[in-house]
């Protein structure tokens, strides 16, 4: 990890853009998709308009939904999503205007905000503080939880297309379990997870994920960049399909070392949101502000890699097709250089 001094940069853009506001959010379905929308504004100077598209399936429940328990879904993707935009300049007072957050639920916020940036912070040589980085205000009215009942016997299982995931895929189908593959921007390899598994698109939950193009121009212009906790969007966006589809359940595939520092000496993790602290957080806040029933856990948390490997030694199936390299994710290749 190379590291740059952009601390006197962060002061200054702070400066310069004093508030990011989550204007809105909306939402509308068609024949094959639920359409969603998010608004955000900085400091009056940019709106970016992130969008998502969650394709239909015919064994989805969403008439058993009120257009208020879309809204406590969506607006939740929301509180996560907007993160990619307001770390552009990371402004010291952050506005939303959808609905109003309890003391509660602003501290939980700003704990993962924090947390999840503490790479980003570091990377970046940003001496920031939980207490300082940023004020949340909030305002309109509550969310309300959803109530509608969900099955247990069904799970999601995330699909990324390396081992990890194969490994919880497989395990539960041996187990009887009848599994929803769910996956963000399918890949070719999370593709061919699932097909070796025996599914295809129509079984699997899918969720089309589309950044503001803005957003990727002021990367260029030399304005913040850096990660964000992925793995918590990714969270919200599951309880969104699986509140939608009637789901009970929803099996990760985080193994035990997700907890461990990436930086020495500090507590900084690269994926804070696959940790076991954000996974009870995150399932606690779940029942109590979104959905009453839904579980969220790691199905591998006890695991360690060399074990989760050799688990994957059993499905000769997927040897040829995983992929697990970052680096040459985006060309389905393995990079053969980085760790991985």
């Amino acid at each position: 990890m190379k590291r740059i001094n952009n601390h006197k940069k962060y002061l200054n853009l702070r400066e310069d853009f004093l508030f990011f506001e989550y204007q809105s959010y909306s939402f509308s379905w068609t024949d094959d998709k639920l359409l969603i929308e998010f608004v955000f504004n900085l400091s009056d100077k940019y709106v970016f308009k992130p969008r998502l598209e969650v394709e239909i399936r015919p064994f989805f429940k969403e008439d058993a939904l009120k257009d208020s328990d879309i809204q406590t879904l969506v607006f939740n993707v929301g509180m996560v999503e907007m993160l990619s935009y307001w770390k552009i300049a990371c402004p010291a007072k952050m506005i939303v205007r959808p609905h109003i957050l309890n003391d509660e639920q602003t501290e939980w916020w700003k704990k993962l905000y924090f947390n999840g940036l503490g790479e980003f912070f570091y990377l970046n040589t940003i001496g920031a503080s939980v207490d300082d980085f940023v004020e949340i205000l909030s305002e309109g009215d509550l969310t309300n939880r959803i109530e509608t009942e969900v099955d247990y016997k069904k799970t999601i299982v995330p699909i990324g297309g390396g081992k990890d995931s194969v490994v919880s895929l497989e395990l539960l189908r041996a187990g009887g379990m009848d599994i929803f593959p769910m996956m963000v921007n399918p890949s070719p390899a999370s593709r061919r997870t699932i097909e070796n598994a025996g599914y295809n698109l129509n079984d699997a939950l899918v969720v089309r994920r589309f950044l503001d193009p803005l957003m990727l121009k002021l990367n260029t212009e030399g304005f913040l960049n850096g990660h964000t906790p992925f793995s918590a969007l990714l969270a919200f966006t599951n309880v969104l399909v699986a509140a939608i589809a009637g789901i009970g359940n929803i099996a990760l595939s985080n193994e035990n070392s997700a907890n461990e520092s990436t930086v020495p000496g500090t507590n900084i993790n690269h994926q804070y949101s696959k940790s076991f602290e954000f996974e009870q957080d995150f399932d606690f806040y779940c029942k109590k502000y979104i959905h009453k029933g839904i579980n969220y856990f790691s199905l591998l948390r006890p695991l360690n890699e060399m074990q989760i490997a050799r688990l994957f030694s059993g499905f000769p199936q997927h040897f040829s097709t995983f992929r697990s390299c970052n680096v040459g994710s985006k060309k389905d290749e393995w990079c053969c250089d980085c760790p991985k």
